[in-house]
Parts: C-alpha cells; structure tokens; sequence
C-alpha cells in the first residue's frame, strides 16, 4: 500500500488567494475620500521570508465607532455604503495594502472604551485554520493606552507587534506600516478565537 501525501484538503494553501482575489476589495474608500489612510505591510514567514500568497482580510468600524452589522445597537450613526469589510492579497513580495478611514472608538466590556482598530484575519499557505490579530495606530496613544484589550498584553515588544507606525513622510494621504509575522522572533500576536 502506497503512502499518500498531503493534500490541499489537509492545508489553507498554496491555492486559497487564487479563490479568494478579488479586484478592489482593499480599497473599502476611494482614494482620494476625505480622511482617507493607506495600511501597508508586508506578511513574513518564521524565517523572515515574505509570505507571497497569503490573504488579509480587515473588519473594521466606521469613523463614528460604529459598525454595519446588526449587532451594533450603539446610537453612533451608519455610514452609507462603508461595510467595514476589506481584502487583500499579498503579492510575489508578501506585501498588502488597504485604503480605508481610520474607525472611531468603540464601546468595549463594561463602561470602557476600545482604541481605533481592525480587528484582522490572516490566512496562509501551511496554516490549518486563521490567525486573528488586531491593527492599532501609532498616534493614538491616549486612546492605546485606555484599550482593555492592549492592557491585557504585559510586554511592551509584544504589544508593538499590535501597532501599525505612521509614516510623517505620507503622500497625500496618511500612511502607516504593519507588518505581520506569522512566527518566529517578531511574532505578530495572535489571539485564540
């Protein structure tokens, strides 16, 4: 009786970006909107080798905190036509991008408030099931410091890996860099789900 090997039923990849690419899907404004960001980045492996066919997917509030879904029953008001909801597909460099708006605060446990995030979703070639992580920004370090979800992470190297830096050398409109790694050394954090 013949061995049999692995087999793309056994493994998220290599083919999980070809079903899943989409054009425009990390584009969840245009562009050139109003408090438009641009979110970059780069997904390593646990050798420091970029990942070329992994898939980021964002879910995000709207800049007023709140969320198009259902379940948001807070009073903040929707924005027509931003669903939250956003794709990309790294390249042959391991690099995504998403062009968005940076979302409000939002009510956490208790009478807390969460700092502006993404929540992310990281699916890769070799992974049996997704890793879950946030993005939060470099300049919001009032609302960063009051998150429960960042306090919760005692290291601060650790929590760095939660944050994406901005870069004061944007173009015409605001960038920041976060990279992901999926193990190793620098490794994103990733929380149980």
């Amino acid at each position: 009786m013949s061995k049999m090997g692995v087999t793309a039923s056994q493994t998220v990849g290599p083919f999980l970006s070809i079903a899943m690419r989409s054009e425009g899907q990390e584009y969840l404004v245009p562009k050139n909107s109003k408090n438009a960001i641009k979110i970059q980045g780069i997904v390593y492996d646990g050798e420091g080798t970029p990942v070329p066919d992994a898939v980021i997917e964002i879910w995000q509030a709207n800049i007023n905190g709140k969320y198009d879904h259902p379940e948001d029953t807070s009073d903040n008001e929707l924005i027509e036509g931003f669903s939250g909801f956003g794709r990309s597909c790294t390249n042959n460099e391991g690099q995504f991008f998403f062009v968005t708006q940076k979302p409000g605060r939002v009510n956490g446990r208790g009478n807390s408030l969460q700092a502006p995030h993404l929540a992310v979703n990281i699916l890769a070639r070799g992974m049996l099931k997704q890793q879950v992580t946030r993005i939060y920004f470099s300049d919001e370090v009032q609302s960063n410091a009051e998150d429960p979800v960042l306090n919760q992470i005692d290291d601060e190297l650790e929590r760095k890996t939660l944050i994406a830096n901005f870069n004061p050398n944007s173009g015409l409109i605001d960038e920041y860099e976060f990279h992901i790694c999926l193990q190793g050394e620098n490794e994103t954090i990733f929380f149980d789900v």
